[in-house]
């Protein structure tokens, strides 16, 4: 199953417990009215307001940092696009003779890492793709030394491009470990958990009504629930709907001028 598809799947069992919860604590209320009808509802503001609160807040703390990490992902491909460059660039410094080799090379990892994003979500894949990168990076680093070692290299090809090669290796190890931080799983959990128990809780309060009420009890469900897919889709902006791809055209324009 594709990650868009268990995505809404999960949200739209969401929006079903919500609904179907909504319901069960409406009978609760109505039954516990019949029984007392003085004492149905006191005390439960109270519970009502901390629950809902504890859930805009997990809500709103969950969007924030998944909106925070999707800017720095962009971010990321940016920044590792101007170290290429600027690496690529400093191959100027190298004698003559040593340039063209580097400078296919070059090519060669900045395709090796576009295709290692494009391949998600084949994880194994991308896997495969990103060992190629780092292997080129070796590669890389071993054939720039040797250019910068020659008699005819100025020294400031060893203090200038080696450096620029260090921070573009250093950018991919940051790149890598930025698209696989997430919250622990526990956090979605107990996000799906307080959702429900909130419906629960409204559906409680509305046993107040001769009838139900349809359109807040659907539009209450549909809320949350296309809330919660919004954070889970923005977590993780190479699977969903949200996605991150458009700035691979960056490192794609990178590309086209090495050619």
């Amino acid at each position: 199953m594709s990650y868009t598809a268990f995505a809404s799947l999960i949200t739209f069992v969401l929006f079903v417990g919500m609904v179907a919860l909504l319901e069960i604590g409406r009978r609760i209320g109505v039954r516990r009215r019949a029984n007392d009808p003085e004492g149905a509802q006191a005390g439960t503001g109270a519970v009502d307001g901390a629950v809902f609160a504890l859930l805009g807040l997990l809500i709103a703390f969950t969007f924030s940092g998944a909106a925070t990490r999707f800017d720095e992902r962009r971010s990321l491909i940016v920044q590792e696009a101007n170290d290429i460059g600027t690496a690529y660039l400093r191959l100027d410094l190298l004698p003559p003779a040593a340039q063209p080799a580097l400078r296919d090379q070059f090519r060669r990892y900045v395709g090796s890492r576009l295709e290692a994003y494009r391949k998600l979500p084949d994880i194994e894949a991308a896997k495969a793709e990103l060992a190629r990168s780092i292997k080129l990076q070796g590669e890389i680093w071993s054939q720039a030394l040797a250019a910068s070692q020659m008699n005819d290299a100025p020294p400031a090809a060893t203090m200038l491009l080696l450096p620029a090669l260090n921070q573009m290796i250093d950018i991919t190890t940051t790149r890598t470990t930025a698209a696989t931080m997430h919250p622990p799983v526990v956090i979605f959990v107990l996000l799906y958990g307080l959702a429900l128990i909130a419906a629960l809780l409204a559906g409680y309060g509305m046993s107040a009504a001769r009838s139900r009420n349809w359109l807040h009890m659907i539009g209450l469900a549909a809320t949350m629930a296309l809330a919660v897919h919004v954070v889970i889709d923005i977590e993780y902006p190479r699977l969903g709907l949200i996605r991150v791809d458009t700035f691979d055209q960056v490192l794609v324009d990178l590309l086209e001028s090495m050619k």
